[in-house]
């Protein structure tokens, strides 16, 4: 469930002039990493597995020309070491307290592969907070249905190499990232090598888990606000999944991911959304 390579003109730059301010903040008794990039509307972007906020600035980092984009490293990815157990509910906390950390009352929440996941459960778990969803190649149906045999395959191959991680050394990741693009496998690689062994046995030890960021699809109804969906394409994200978000969902729009304006897309579908008052309180 890599989300490293980028599949759009979206992706294509991470606005490189506009300021990366980092950002360390609690959460559950853990010290967490983030960037913080650009003004305006906040989004928050959540990366998918074996990955960092560096995969993130490929997917969103040119909104922040226009948008104030936050990129945590997800508790136990990149800088936001740990070891131990992991939830979908804990990752959107963490996310609260990120967002707590800024001063920030709501945001649109996103995310690609695995983190759109935790995109969802966040607008679940905290909907007064959620303004909108951006959700690229979900993975997840819900726990009333199976993954597909090519999601698990994947799953067990990235918790295999991440017990391995932590006898052998972070270099054995390296062959699960031989198939992206010339252009960004070294960047990918660089990511990799600073990753910190425990922590990716246990994202992968969570990932092949299966554990499901909501228990039915019909669960969904209950998400008010806008929400972008942008379907997988390839076996380990099903362009499925985002059929089945949008028939649950009350306000989806689903967007053609080869689209050649992609990003004019997002762009319109951010400047929809107003944020919320200072005086909302929070749930």
């Amino acid at each position: 469930m890599k989300d490293f390579q980028p599949k759009s003109a979206v992706d294509a730059s991470s606005s490189p002039d506009v300021e990366r301010r980092p950002v360390w903040f609690e959460s559950a008794g853990s010290r967490l990493f983030a960037i913080d990039k650009g003004l305006g509307l906040p989004l928050l972007f959540f990366h998918g597995g074996l990955a960092d906020h560096r995969a993130s600035l490929f997917h969103v980092g040119r909104l922040a020309v226009a948008h104030r984009v936050v990129m945590p490293d997800l508790r136990g990815s990149g800088r936001s070491v740990h070891a131990g157990d992991l939830s979908w509910d804990l990752l959107a906390d963490d996310a609260g307290a990120l967002l707590d950390h800024l001063e920030i009352e709501g945001a649109v929440v996103g995310g690609v592969s695995a983190g759109s996941a935790v995109a969802l459960r966040f607008a679940l778990r905290h909907p007064r907070r959620a303004l909108g969803l951006l959700l690229k190649s979900p993975v997840y149906p819900g726990g009333d249905r199976q993954l597909t045999e090519a999601q698990w395959a994947a799953f067990r191959t990235m918790e295999a190499v991440g017990r391995r991680a932590v006898e052998e050394g972070i270099e054995v990741l390296c062959p699960l990232y031989e198939r992206l693009p010339e252009a960004i496998r070294e960047a990918a690689l660089e990511m990799m090598r600073g990753f910190d062994p425990a922590s990716v046995a246990a994202t992968t030890r969570f990932l092949a888990s299966g554990a499901q960021p909501f228990a039915t699809v019909s669960e969904l109804s209950a998400i008010e606000v806008p929400a972008l969906l942008v379907p997988g394409t390839d076996p380990e994200h099903p362009a499925e999944v985002c059929a089945l978000y949008a028939a649950h969902l009350r306000r989806a729009t689903i967007v053609d991911p080869a689209s050649a304006d992609l990003l004019g897309r997002i762009e319109a579908f951010f400047q929809q959304q107003s944020p919320l008052p200072s005086e909302t309180p929070r749930d």
